[in-house]
């Protein structure tokens, strides 16, 4: 049988699978992970609490994690001065888990999802698979957000559910603020989500939408583990938001959708926070470097709040793409037309990338 003999939904048929490439190269630069691996401290608390947990994984493990969302609620408060309650807190399998329970509860058949474009190419997959309708409106060509555009897209689509990635992937920058505000209130039946994955990585200054909360009853706020904590093999991600919200998201989720070991070693990783962000700082600066050599090389930058940067333009990117990875580069073919995007990495890393851009390049 073939896959055109199954009773698959039609709007699937054809379709292949997300995912950036996944090759054994010297230098990966592609997914925006975070290239330094847990320190030994963690490394070795992980081990101890798995190894508790495994003697218990005959039982289900708690299928609310409120250990976890206690101790992500101390978290946040921490780094964004926010108070917030184990209630107001979810937590699920990486944030893309999070997003796909938010438009499970909130869009559907019938119901529409809005962003501005170029944006995470996850998200009209997440409308896809909830049969909600996707609709966008473009961004500024600096890849900022116009306040008349936006309003007026709410206005067109009255949209149940808008997703604002801040820093933006794949360009990079924050969303300012008040454009949340704006949008909250304009559509005041729809949530409004602001993706954070890369928060902690925003620049000085550049406040996190967590401020917004109590102001915005409609807002939720997602953040993950896999960035900034170098947990990306852990697949853990939560959002902040009121309890109403939580309470929907529980209706929807698989039940005991977090694992014990998840749970364990996430709580883990929290605990040594100080630790574990301590590289976020190295990265911004490398990132910032990195911004200052592609501009120095005439190239266009767009600004970086996260731990990737988007360039271009390229008359062939896919050309660029290539000859870097036939020297050992691995970066990621995305965003718009001519751009290409790499994430931030090792000194020794971004030295190997700038080389054989150069080569590339020139």
């Amino acid at each position: 049988m073939s896959a055109a003999d199954l009773p698959l939904r039609e709007e699937l048929r054809g379709i292949q699978p997300y995912g950036a490439p996944q090759l054994d190269v010297a230098v990966r630069l592609n997914v925006n992970e975070n290239p330094y691996p847990p320190p030994a401290e963690v490394v070795s608390g992980a081990a101890t609490a798995v190894a508790d947990t495994v003697s218990g994984l005959n039982r289900y493990p708690d299928r609310d994690a409120r250990e976890l969302r206690g101790d992500l609620a101390g978290y946040l408060a921490q780094e964004s001065g926010v108070p917030l309650s184990t209630d107001q807190i979810w937590a699920a399998n990486g944030s893309n888990e999070v997003i796909l329970q938010l438009l499970q509860a909130f869009g559907g058949p019938g119901r529409t999802a809005l962003s501005f474009a170029p944006t995470y190419s996850m998200y009209p997959e997440y409308a896809r698979d909830t049969a909600t309708v996707w609709q966008t409106a473009p961004r500024t060509e600096d890849f900022g957000i116009d306040r008349d555009v936006a309003l007026s897209a709410v206005a067109d689509h009255h949209p149940s559910v808008i997703l604002l990635a801040s820093p933006n992937n794949p360009t990079g920058q924050a969303v300012d603020l008040a454009h949340v505000v704006e949008l909250h209130d304009a559509a005041s039946d729809a949530i409004v989500v602001v993706d954070e994955a890369y928060a902690e990585f925003r620049r000085e200054g550049t406040p996190s939408a967590l401020t917004l909360l109590e102001r915005c009853p409609r807002l939720v706020v997602t953040r993950t583990m896999s960035k900034a904590f170098a947990f990306a093999g852990a697949r853990v991600g939560y959002a902040a938001a009121s309890s109403a919200i939580v309470d929907a998201l529980q209706v929807v989720r698989l039940p005991y959708h977090l694992s014990a070991v998840t749970q364990a070693v996430a709580r883990v990783a929290l605990a040594h926070a100080e630790q574990l962000l301590g590289r976020v700082r190295d990265l911004r600066i490398e990132r910032d470097e990195l911004v200052s050599w592609l501009r120095d090389q005439g190239m266009t930058v767009a600004p970086s709040d996260a731990n990737f940067v988007l360039f271009g333009v390229f008359p062939d990117r896919h050309a660029v793409w290539q000859g870097l990875l036939d020297r050992g580069v691995l970066i990621r073919e995305t965003g718009p037309a001519g751009y290409l995007r790499a994430s931030v990495g090792t000194p020794t890393e971004m030295a190997a990338f700038r080389a054989a851009l150069t080569e590339v390049w020139r």
